[in-house]
């Protein structure tokens, strides 16, 4: 972001040439100052999401807080690694003056932390779209302990996927143009960052539109013919929090998926100012997402803004456990079986009574 010198890279010196062509920071100081805020701001506000997300979870025992717990578990990381170590230690305060072997493994964490922390939408999404349309599939394969086992497969996967972007080039000083490493790898992070999931919302997100509308038809044709409603046509709190956070991210991540590609085919972050400023503003977007979940949860969500309301307040009272599915089961059943035989009792001892009445009178 801001053009220091490099002092120690070990055995090299840029020439003269190679440091006039080198593009300028023309932001300065303001990436800084403005990464700095937004980790002042986002931690915070990621914790307290967490905290609250926990209490909804283990409160209503749902599978959609198990996924909101994961995603902004993700975000968190995002912003220490990416943001913190990445761009405010690394480039603002020790000028690269670290170890080539930490720098690239800083730069896998970055990756790993970044793609969990979009691929963690991807099951919310399905989960959603299972919810609108195969209710009663919904019902039988959602619940929090297979959630966990999504998620943990998600970042098993996303950690993994960080493993490729150790030999990543940073493209702020590397001078020379890309080269096929750095097709492979600029290419494979724009598909698993960007387009890979964004197809995938588009799909889900378009098929949840339509399954709303058709509700919609319907109920204005039950309307017209007089009948009783039977499905609900409106939009649910949880499908706008979801269409949100999706289009949320398409928006702020598309600039940066631009300029990357850009940088490849057409002009280098390095030689170009203009493509330098483009890759910052882009970053400082795309960094964004990792502290605009909150604030469209409360939006969207009124038991959220209740739960955060509790934690800002102290209010620590004991969590009401929601029973599973199977005891309320056993409980009613239970319930049905007592009353049916105390109604069966009183069959059989009322005309034993009448008949005792009846010799005692005689």
């Amino acid at each position: 972001m801001i053009d220091w010198p490099n002092g120690t890279a070990p055995g090299q010196r840029e020439d003269e040439s190679s440091t006039q062509e080198r593009s300028e920071c023309v932001l300065a100081y303001i990436p800084v100052v403005y990464y700095s805020t937004l980790l002042c701001v986002g931690v915070p506000v990621n914790i307290l999401t967490l905290v609250a997300l926990y209490r909804l979870a283990v409160r209503t025992q749902k599978a959609l807080y198990v996924y909101l717990l994961a995603l902004t578990g993700s975000d968190i990381l995002s912003q220490l690694f990416i943001i913190f170590v990445g761009f405010l230690l690394e480039t603002a305060m020790f000028h690269r003056d670290v170890p080539v072997l930490l720098l690239r493994s800083v730069s896998m964490l970055e990756f790993s932390a970044n793609h969990a922390s979009i691929w963690a939408t991807v099951p919310l999404s399905v989960d959603r779209y299972v919810a609108l349309c195969h209710p009663l599939l919904h019902r039988q394969i959602s619940y929090p302990a297979r959630a966990r086992r999504i998620i943990a497969v998600v970042l098993t996967l996303a950690l993994a996927s960080g493993v490729p972007f150790f030999w990543w080039s940073d493209m702020w000083r590397v001078n020379h143009a890309p080269n096929n490493l750095d097709t492979a790898l600029i290419w494979t992070h724009v598909t698993i960052i960007y387009f890979l999931p964004c197809c995938i919302f588009l799909l889900l997100n378009s098929l949840i539109i339509l399954r709303l509308r058709k509700r919609q038809r319907q109920q204005m044709c039950q309307d017209k013919s007089g009948q009783q409603l039977a499905v609900p046509g409106k939009l649910g709190k949880t499908t706008a929090m979801l269409l949100a956070v999706t289009s949320v991210f398409a928006v702020l991540w598309a600039p940066r998926t631009a300029v990357v590609l850009y940088h490849l085919y057409v002009s280098s972050v390095h030689n170009d100012w203009r493509v330098h400023l483009a890759y910052d503003l882009a970053n400082m977007l795309a960094m964004l997402n990792t502290a605009v979940n909150f604030f469209l949860y409360c939006f969207v969500s009124k038991p959220f803004k209740a739960a955060v309301r509790d934690v800002l307040l102290f209010r620590w009272g004991p969590l009401h456990l929601r029973r599973p599915l199977h005891h309320q089961r056993t409980a009613a059943n239970a319930s049905t079986t007592c009353v049916s035989s105390s109604k069966h009792s009183q069959r059989e001892v009322t005309p034993l009574s009448l008949k005792r009445a009846d010799i005692k009178s005689c």
